[in-house]
């Protein structure tokens, strides 16, 4: 026992407090190696300490308890490799979804940013093959991407291509309830038929119209401002919002050529400018 450490020699040479060897202890994260039965003192095997840092790395970056328990815990180097790798996927997400954040945040508080080009457009009625589900907000790229592979099926079968490039409306509880009836829909005339797809014409509609310029992640942003502009216009902007993919992943997956045009159908409430572009 004289080559055992004490809990608290082992939480110098690790730099894991005495409260966090306790708490792995209690875990099952991190075995002492004995645990003396009168005293109930803790003692530890040098050869523990790369293991320990290894759990203090691990913590560093956020990895699940239960997780780290499954690393260490078996000697099957293809598990240990799944879960490391499983772990660093949804750390580079994290970081990319930090990275977007903070050019959002720079975009809202840049002076000289660039405003969007809006107009205040009448659209004609809108024969087009539609899908439509009440979807939670989280699954709506899955839905979405399953939905649009049915519509193309379809089209596919009946020896047609659209007329134009896809769509959807997105009714307002999708963001204030976080659950939401979407419809995807590609545009044709007459609208094939086939599966869960149904014909329908999207109805003449007064709109504030402009482009949101790269990916999805900052959409909000330019929701924002158009809505903004329709207020200050005398507008009052009122869902289903229409989106129409110009360019998007069917056609790119470079992200920051995408273009999705945004269509926030609008009433009148007081006297406003006419018709035609103008910035925001």
């Amino acid at each position: 026992m004289d080559t055992w450490l004490t809990i608290g020699q082992f939480s110098a040479m690790t730099h894991l407090s005495i409260k966090a060897l306790r708490r792995y202890h209690d875990g099952g994260l991190l075995q002492p190696a004995a645990v003396d039965d009168r005293t109930g003192y803790r003692y530890y095997d040098p050869a523990q300490i790369t293991t320990a840092q290894t759990i203090r790395r691990l913590r560093d970056l956020d990895m699940p308890l239960p997780e780290i328990a499954d690393l260490v815990g078996t000697v099957d180097e293809r598990r240990r490799h799944e879960v490391l790798t499983a772990h660093l996927h949804r750390l580079e997400d994290r970081l990319a979804q930090t990275q977007s954040a903070v050019a959002t945040l720079r975009r809202l508080l840049a002076p000289d940013d660039v405003a969007p080009v809006i107009e205040r457009r009448v659209s004609p009625a809108v024969p087009v093959l539609a899908v439509t589900g009440v979807v939670d907000q989280t699954d709506v790229p899955t839905w979405y991407a399953a939905a649009m592979t049915e519509l193309d099926e379809v089209f596919a079968a009946a020896g047609r291509a659209p007329d134009g490039p896809p769509g959807a409306l997105i009714g307002t509880s999708l963001f204030t309830d976080e659950r939401g009836e979407v419809t995807v829909f590609l545009p044709a005339t007459p609208p094939p038929n086939g599966g869960r797809t149904r014909a329908r014409t999207l109805p003449a509609a007064e709109l504030a119209v402009t482009v949101h310029h790269g990916d999805h992640a900052d959409i909000d942003v330019t929701y924002g401002r158009l809505a903004r502009w329709a207020l200050d216009h005398g507008l009052d902007p009122s869902g289903p919002v229409r989106e129409t993919y110009l360019v998007g992943p069917r056609d790119t997956p470079d992200a920051q050529r995408w273009r999705t045009e945004i269509g926030w159908p609008v009433t009148p409430t007081a006297p406003g400018p006419g018709y035609g572009p103008t910035h925001a």
